[in-house]
């Protein structure tokens, strides 16, 4: 084609000759908003089971990626013994003791409202107050036990990466809330930067069409722009992992070069929405170490009882039967433990400044070496990254397509 014919096609074609770069943006736009969404949504499998449908690789994968988090904060960011360590027992039990004095009483009506029924109520309200004041003597003695026996041993009663895990699987909203927040800047970076990769392929497909005029190549150009742009975009957030001097200019993986405020919003996270005092208490007490607890707390009620009764125990046991008689002390055990955590709140706001979790890994986070820092948010784009980059190229083949009929249309 001559000069003066490509001058006046382009006069004829002006504004869909325009189009075409135009629209390779938004391709290149719309591939990486919907890799972003494929890594988030939907929580739940939407479509036909096992192949026929989509669930966001985050929600789908928790599992895997709330145990990669795990190991990190359990390996490199925080330890069990050291954060025990920072709590003063003495000063737990003085938060504690008025809430379970309280709660305490109520066990103790319920022992003898449900196994001693006509020797409760007979029994003078002195003798009832006497004896719940003698149990309830008893209380801070179980906590303490139960706290020094796990002082020193934390790893057994308390699981970092038990916390961690369970909590992200168990609310995946959370888990997405969590990627979203550290990763928010890269993750924008990746859909927005899609347009201009997309408009700079569609200058070339532009060139192409007009010197050909050729249909395969809109959804060819269009399958290259959802395609390549998707792969370089994900290389960008992460590569080079280390500064490199490139034409005078210092460049890095987009979330590595920020690793110092990822840090911050990181530890803050982590602080403040799992690894709360509150979290861990319950993994303290309701954890693998239960068992053990319940097993301590048994044997000390179980003395208890036996040094109250005295020589009537043996009575007492016929008239209960003696599996009556167990189920009692099992109870006592049993009340007890289930009402540590309720107590347990009022030492929140104390365990919260001594364990001081935020800086505690906001100081190792800043120590982590750009390999170690990019397992923070590399597990969210890694699982099934192909299968984003295909999908955007075929999500950009069909807009090329749609590109084919307007260009057809123009003539």
């Amino acid at each position: 084609m001559n000069l003066s014919g490509l001058v006046a096609e382009l006069q004829e074609n002006l504004w869909v000759y325009l189009a075409i770069p135009l629209v390779a943006g938004m391709v290149g736009y719309v591939t990486k908003s919907l890799a972003v969404q494929m890594i988030f949504r939907p929580l739940e499998f939407v479509g036909i089971r096992p192949w026929l449908g989509w669930q966001g690789i985050l929600p789908r994968k928790a599992e895997k990626i709330a145990a990669l988090s795990a190991d990190l904060m359990a390996s490199r960011l925080l330890d069990s013994n050291e954060l025990f360590e920072r709590l003063d027992p003495d000063r737990m039990m003085l938060e504690l003791q008025k809430p379970l004095m309280r709660a305490s009483e109520s066990l103790i009506r319920e022992i003898g409202e449900s196994y001693f029924p006509g020797f409760w109520t007979r029994m003078p309200l002195s003798w009832r107050r006497r004896l719940i004041e003698r149990y309830q003597s008893e209380i801070p003695g179980i906590v303490v036990e139960s706290w020094n026996s796990a002082s020193g041993n934390v790893t057994e009663y308390f699981d970092i990466r038990r916390v961690v895990t369970e909590n992200l699987i168990r609310d995946k909203a959370k888990l997405n809330e969590i990627f979203w927040r550290v990763g928010g800047p890269e993750l924008r970076f990746f859909r927005n930067i899609g347009f201009w990769f997309g408009l700079g392929i569609g200058l070339v497909q532009l060139g192409c069409w007009i010197t050909w005029h050729e249909p395969l190549l809109m959804p060819l150009f269009g399958g290259l722009i959802g395609f390549v742009s998707d792969w370089v975009a994900l290389q960008l957030l992460f590569r080079p992992l280390y500064p490199k001097k490139i034409m005078g200019f210092t460049v890095q993986g987009k979330f590595l070069a920020r690793q110092d405020e990822v840090a911050r919003e990181y530890a803050s996270l982590m602080a403040n929405e799992l690894l709360t005092p509150a979290h861990m208490i319950e993994e303290l007490l309701r954890g693998p170490a239960l068992d053990r607890i319940v097993e301590l707390v048994h044997r000390r009620v179980r003395d208890a009882i036996d040094e109250r009764l005295g020589w009537t125990q043996p009575v007492v046991v016929m008239a209960l039967g003696h599996e009556r008689y167990e189920e009692l002390r099992k109870l006592v055990a049993q009340r007890i433990v289930d009402l540590i955590p309720e107590a347990s709140k009022t030492v929140e706001q104390y365990a919260l400044d001594a364990l001081d979790i935020n800086s505690t890994i906001l100081s190792r986070m800043n120590k982590l070496s750009p390999e170690e820092f990019e397992s923070v948010l590399r597990p969210a784009f890694k699982e099934n990254e192909m299968l984003v980059v295909i999908a955007g190229a075929i999500l950009g083949a069909a807009v090329g397509e749609l590109q084919v009929f307007l260009m057809l249309g123009g003539h």
